[in-house]
């Protein structure tokens, strides 16, 4: 399972990576597993401030539907449109092209809250 050491994590399984003051978000290996074959990606957040642990959107594989969660507070400045038409980049590139939302976020302290790369793997019993 990949679980890329330079990225931050929430416990509802998705990854942060710092670009400056924007936080690019998706879900991690692990999720996009768990779900199995994403059909739809449904993320119409853009423009909007939202608090850490919103719900930012869904996704939808063959059997279950699941929340995205912001796993910190900020203002989605971007969704990844590419997702519309091809959803199933979550499964093969989740760190990648299978990004979800930008943020431009609104307290750094609240990235240090998230789980490093370990943490992560030991949340999920790895």
């Amino acid at each position: 399972m990949n679980i890329p050491a330079e990225l931050k994590y929430s416990k509802d399984h998705e990854w942060v990576r710092v670009e400056g003051d924007v936080a690019v978000v998706g879900i991690t290996d692990f999720a996009q597993g768990e779900l199995g074959d994403i059909v739809f990606v449904d993320i119409d957040q853009e423009g909007e401030t939202l608090d850490a642990e919103e719900v930012f959107g869904s996704v939808e594989a063959v059997k279950t539907v699941s929340d995205l969660f912001m796993p910190i507070s900020g203002e989605v400045v971007e969704v990844n449109e590419g997702l519309a038409d091809e959803p199933e980049k979550v499964n093969a590139d989740a760190y990648g092209e299978g990004w979800m939302v930008k943020i431009k976020f609104s307290d750094a302290s609240e990235i240090d809250n998230l789980m490093s790369a370990d943490e992560y793997k030991d949340h999920i019993g790895g």
